[in-house]
Formats: C-alpha cells, structure tokens, sequence
C-alpha cells in the first residue's frame, strides 16, 4: 500500500488534506482511491478497482486505509487520523436513519454555511460517508422540505 499527500487547503487552523492511496494486492489486482481528511473525519471521494470491487469490499475500504493514512497525517500507525481517537476500526460514525437522521444532515448543513465552511464536506464529516452518497442525503432532506430548494423549477 502507498500513500501520497495530493494537496492541502488550510483556512485558519484547521487543513484538509487529500491523498492518493493505492492498494496492490498479490494477485494483480488493484485499488486507487483520492481519500480526504479533515476535521478529524476520513472521506473516499473517488474509488478506482480493476478488477470492480464487491459492496462489500467498498464497506471495508476505509478499515483497510485508515493506519496507512493515520501515518500520512502524522498521528503513528495504529492511531486514527487527527485525533479520532478511541473510535476504534469504525469505518464511519452512527448516523441515525429516516427523519432523524435527514434533519440533522440539515443542522450540520446550515451551519455550515453560516461558519462560511463547504456544507457538503461538513456533511461528509459528519455523516462518515462520501460526497456521492452525502449529496444524496442533502437531496433527501431537501426534498423533506428541511432546506431550501437549489434551484427554481420551471
């Protein structure tokens, strides 16, 4: 497995980072992902395999990279990245399901933009899912009637 810092954005103290990891297995194959780290929270935003991975095989992909980039970010290996501490091998955090769960997707969302921060990667940060699957859930709450709609419909 490899890691490399792609890039960095920094605002005040705190930084978001993103890697490049790549996973070589011994039969050939291989998996090339663009990972993020900020604010203590991982994010898999893009996910490359050949040959395709399983549903399952993408559920365990954050177990599989998290000591390598904990490395990368400096907190030693076996240690989760930016201070997660004792949350274990998680891959992400409890997000309650339903109603709950869309109208905190809208708390964090909000707050965000009123912090002046990108609501989708506090989403992201949040949630413990990846931007794909965390628009969706902005979708989902947006259609709850939770936020305010992106755009005029003709």
């Amino acid at each position: 497995m490899s890691v490399r810092p792609a890039w960095e954005v920094r605002e005040n103290e705190d930084a978001t980072r993103w890697f490049d990891v790549r996973l070589v297995f011994t039969d050939g194959a291989h998996v090339d992902a663009l990972a993020v780290v900020a604010g203590g929270c991982v994010g898999v935003e893009d996910v490359r395999a050949q040959p395709a991975l399983s549903v399952d095989d993408l559920a365990v992909l954050a177990d599989w990279i998290e000591d390598s980039l904990a490395e990368a970010c400096g907190a030693g290996a076996g240690a989760a990245p930016e201070g997660r501490g004792d949350q274990g091998r998680r891959a992400r955090p409890a997000w309650p399901p339903g109603a709950r769960g869309r109208w905190l997707v809208a708390q964090e969302y909000r707050a965000a933009q009123q912090e002046g921060a990108d609501p989708v990667l506090a989403v992201m940060c949040a949630t413990g899912h990846s931007r794909r699957t965390s628009l969706r859930l902005i979708g989902q709450a947006r259609d709850a009637g939770l936020l305010t709609p992106r755009r005029a419909r003709r």
